[in-house]
């Protein structure tokens, strides 16, 4: 057991002070600061803890956290730091983290700005000069990439317009294509009449004879309805059966 509890992580504590003053009372503080969520309260006399517990250990006990320490005359930042992670980014989202509990209670509670905004900047450029040559390379391919992701968006805008241009084309040339061929089978459709005449003149053409078949293979017209108009034509007397 003692061992376990010598091989226990212990994060990292932090803290830093401001000036400030309060213009109200530790109650209108912790009255303004309960409407947002995920924050608990520790009354002391004449202070105020307000306290975000983001994580705990295995034994329960608050692991990453951050306290805000509100008196008459000043506020003290208490935050912890998981070992191995970056000190510089858990001081900017603390200090951002800070900045808007102070907007909910800037009637309330002020703190001296010189040294707060002294202490903002510090961390941002501390932040910035952090990053390593990997980060800006990062950056500037994100930005290529950016830039390369909006032409194929547009590119792709364009197709989309194109693709729907040529379906409407295709639709209005596959009405075309029915009509013509419906123009097409008329044509080929003979009237009665009109097959009575062509056969009368194959007739006299072909020395008095006609061969259905090859009737039925030049003007497209089925054998069936070739012998129908044959036998009509008998039967009205143009034409005569020979043998």
């Amino acid at each position: 057991m003692a061992e376990e509890e010598q091989a226990e992580v212990e994060p990292k504590i932090e803290k830093v002070e401001f000036q400030a003053k309060l213009n109200g009372s530790i109650a209108d503080v912790k009255g303004k600061v309960s409407q947002m969520p995920f924050y608990t309260f520790l009354e002391g006399e004449g202070s105020l803890d307000i306290v975000r517990v983001e994580s705990r250990n295995v034994r329960k006990k608050p692991f990453l956290f951050y306290i805000i320490t509100i008196k008459p005359d000043s506020l003290v930042l208490t935050y912890s730091i998981v070992p191995g992670s970056s000190d510089r980014m858990r001081r900017a989202v603390v200090i951002k983290n800070l900045a808007s509990v102070l907007s909910v209670i800037a009637d309330t509670f002020t703190v001296e700005e010189a040294k707060f905004f002294q202490y903002i900047d510090s961390v941002l450029d501390s932040l910035i000069n952090g990053m390593s040559q990997g980060y800006s390379t990062l950056f500037n391919k994100y930005d290529a990439v950016a830039a390369e992701y909006a032409e194929l968006k547009k590119l792709t805008s364009e197709l989309s317009v194109s693709n729907k241009n040529l379906t409407t084309q295709t639709s209005q040339l596959s009405e075309e294509n029915k009509t013509l061929k419906e123009q097409l089978t008329s044509l080929q459709t003979y009237s009665d009449e009109a097959l009575m005449a062509m056969a009368e003149d194959w007739i006299e053409v072909h020395d008095s004879s006609i061969d259905i078949g090859e009737f039925s293979k030049t003007y497209k017209v089925p054998e069936p309805r070739v012998e129908q108009i044959l036998d009509k034509m008998v039967a009205a007397g143009y034409i005569e059966l020979k043998g």
